[in-house]
């Protein structure tokens, strides 16, 4: 589903992964020659997603914000919304179908059940009720010309996706996933698919528990729930009440 944000649609080509399924373009030396990057705050589609709240959706757009800055960090240095940057990001919500809340509690009870009776089995996902997420996203520089750009979307599964009792808990979910991909784009400079994965610096495995990330900038987008938010989604519940999400002056 194009939601028509993006500079140009030209030469994007089929980079899919396991899960995902996405449109990429990137121009390679001009993207590895940026020092610096902008992060505007992801927005929805206004038809997209009736189902989920004015506040869900803010949630899971903070979600890809905040995993993107993290994960940009990597190597750019991220500036302030009022500062000069090589690149400036921009992200849309197409689409996030929502979360089948009963299903999703139904699945919940049945993988704690085994766990409570001592049984040691990976018990799947209910395959019912599963939400999803689309995207679309570039990164232009100072000129206003697309260096980079993706359209992605994914489907929650039974097995990697957790289920949360809430109508946005897979879009919530897929969001980091999203950020992990666009993310890795811009890092490289390459599609993000088919590659080795490559170990998490000290500074991204600190702010995936919480902590304080590696540049101030990200600080707009709040902090992630660290283990109270992975407690919280072990237990199967929603996302809106571990996330604080954005701090309130931030946007």
């Amino acid at each position: 589903m194009k939601g028509g944000s993006l500079s140009s649609y030209d030469n994007m080509t089929p980079s899919d992964g396991v899960l995902a399924k996405s449109l990429v373009h990137v121009n390679k030396a001009d993207v590895l020659a940026a020092k610096t990057v902008r992060i505007v705050p992801a927005a929805f589609l206004p038809a997209a997603s009736p189902k989920l709240s004015n506040e869900q959706r803010k949630l899971v757009a903070n979600a890809v914000d905040r995993a993107l800055c993290v994960g940009l960090s990597e190597r750019f240095r991220v500036v302030g919304a009022d500062q000069p940057a090589d690149l400036t990001t921009r992200v849309l919500v197409t689409q996030a179908a929502p979360t089948n809340e009963v299903a999703a509690g139904a699945s919940k009870v049945v993988s704690i059940v085994p766990a409570a009776l001592g049984v040691p089995a990976a018990v799947p996902r209910l395959p019912i009720g599963l939400g999803g997420l689309s995207l679309e996203a570039e990164a232009i520089d100072p000129a206003g010309r697309q260096q980079a750009a993706m359209i992605w979307a994914r489907g929650a599964n039974s097995f990697t996706n957790s289920p949360t009792v809430s109508t946005a808990g897979d879009a919530y979910d897929l969001a980091g996933s999203f950020a992990g991909d666009f993310g890795q784009l811009l890092v490289t400079g390459e599609s993000p698919f088919g590659k080795t994965v490559s170990l998490p610096s000290f500074s991204k495995i600190g702010s995936s528990f919480g902590g304080k990330p590696k540049y101030e900038a990200c600080e707009a987008f709040g902090r992630d729930p660290g283990v109270v938010g992975m407690v919280a989604g072990g237990l199967g519940l929603p996302p809106e009440w571990s996330d604080k999400g954005a701090p309130a002056n931030s946007r």
